[in-house]
């Protein structure tokens, strides 16, 4: 008898590793702007706003738009077409951006990474859903997630170097045209699962089934806001960190990118882990636990975070981010998780875009522009700190996504919707 199960579970594995390598090259096109931003600034003569919109409201507003009528598109089609035509279009747009000579040449080259990647996350989260099941799901999507860790300390460690020892130019065309050629790979490797006739969805009413019915339920509401709360911080200092440790604790470039990659990757990679692990582990007992737990980690990383800016030395700072670092990933195996469980399986790719609408529009769009507009408001008060007292301050959005999670927890008891 063929080993059905050992081949399943070898496609599977297969399924994630690929999904897992696309999302790494998500997150090196997004986080190569941080680690350049130096440079950039310098060459185009931008100010903090200017690099805050390119961060953020250049990439987040179709980024974040387009995903629902993409995601729309991927579960009427194919979703590893969807996502294999989406790299490969935000992949060249990234290797655009290395021509740019203004702030509006970039400018259009990051809406071109945003419309790209619109279409790469959510398909990708439906499935994880398809192929794995529910009791292994959060897990599943933690590994996925380490694409976020491993992709920011990759485009910090590779556009570091590259743009210190050659240009900040040829690290843009590096990365991207990687991205165009890893396109095809996936394309070969991965398939979509067949679906049973009775199982294929009305795709036609969907996305409006979909979003009445989220609409009525408390949990997604609470989930989508504490963790776009939570974004608006994480993807401000993710952004903006690497010019903190140059101005405020005299960092190089080399050593900027080092430092920086070394806390994505080892506090990053131990947060998403344990996130997906614990949401497991605790969601078996109670489906609370995939809000309160995320919640925790908010509220315990909140203070170390703040140590870590107002410390004097660098590896002080480099010992207080690690644990913060991991807490600050905590949440996304098991509210991702969750989301996928507040609707029935044909529309997780739908419910997983609604959910990132509103955490990618106001966590994204509106973090990294926020941080960077306060620092230039605080630069007549604090001068060259100024950027260090805009992340302290916005700090106090870690509280309000921890009480936004802890209160999805009795919400996720009554509005969890089991398999069938």
């Amino acid at each position: 008898m063929p080993d059905v199960t050992g081949r399943h579970r070898q496609r599977r594995g297969i399924v994630l590793a690929m999904l897992l390598l696309v999302y790494i090259f998500n997150f090196v096109d997004r986080q190569i702007l941080a680690i350049l931003a130096a440079p950039i600034q310098a060459d185009l003569g931008l100010d903090d706003a200017q690099m805050g919109l390119l961060g953020g409201l250049a990439f987040a507003l179709l980024y974040s738009t387009l995903a629902v009528p993409l995601a729309w598109l991927a579960d009427r089609t194919s979703r590893s077409w969807v996502i294999a035509t989406s790299l490969l279009l935000w992949s060249g747009f990234t290797a655009l951006c290395g021509l740019a000579h203004s702030f509006w040449h970039i400018f259009l080259a990051r809406l071109g990474v945003g419309i790209g990647e619109a279409g790469g996350v959510a398909p990708s989260y439906a499935l994880i859903g398809d192929y794995f099941p529910s009791e292994r799901r959060a897990f599943a999507l933690s590994i996925y997630s380490l694409g976020i860790p491993l992709g920011s300390a990759a485009g910090a460690l590779t556009g570091g170097y590259i743009a210190a020892t050659v240009d900040w130019r040829l690290a843009f065309f590096a990365v991207g045209l990687a991205g165009v050629a890893i396109a095809p790979l996936f394309k070969w490797l991965v398939r979509d699962p067949p679906k049973p006739t009775a199982a294929r969805p009305d795709t036609q009413g969907l996305l409006a089934a979909t979003a009445r019915s989220l609409a009525g339920k408390r949990a997604f509401w609470l989930l989508a806001f504490g963790a776009a709360s939570s974004s608006m911080l994480g993807y401000g200092i993710a952004f903006w960190l690497p010019s903190l440790l140059q101005r405020s604790f005299g960092l190089g470039l080399v050593q900027t990118s080092q430092f920086f990659g070394a806390v994505l990757l080892i506090g990053g990679t131990a947060g998403v882990l344990a996130g997906g692990w614990l949401g497991d582990w605790l969601g078996r007992r109670d489906r609370a636990y995939y809000g309160y737990l995320p919640g925790l980690a908010f509220i315990i990383g909140a203070p170390l975070f703040a140590g870590g800016v107002l410390s004097s030395s660098a590896t002080a700072a480099f010992l207080l981010f690690l644990i913060p670092q991991a807490l600050a990933y905590i949440w996304l195996g098991p509210v991702l998780s969750a989301v996928q469980h507040l609707v029935r399986p044909a529309a997780r790719s739908m419910a997983s875009a609604l959910f990132l609408l509103i955490n990618n529009l106001i966590g994204l769009g509106g973090g990294i522009y926020a941080l960077g507009a306060l620092s230039r408001l605080l630069t007549p008060i604090h001068g060259p700190e100024a950027l260090r007292y805009s992340m302290l301050y916005a700090l106090s959005l870690y509280a309000l996504a921890a009480v936004l999670m802890a209160a999805a927890g009795p919400a996720l008891r009554r509005e969890w919707v089991e398999e069938r």
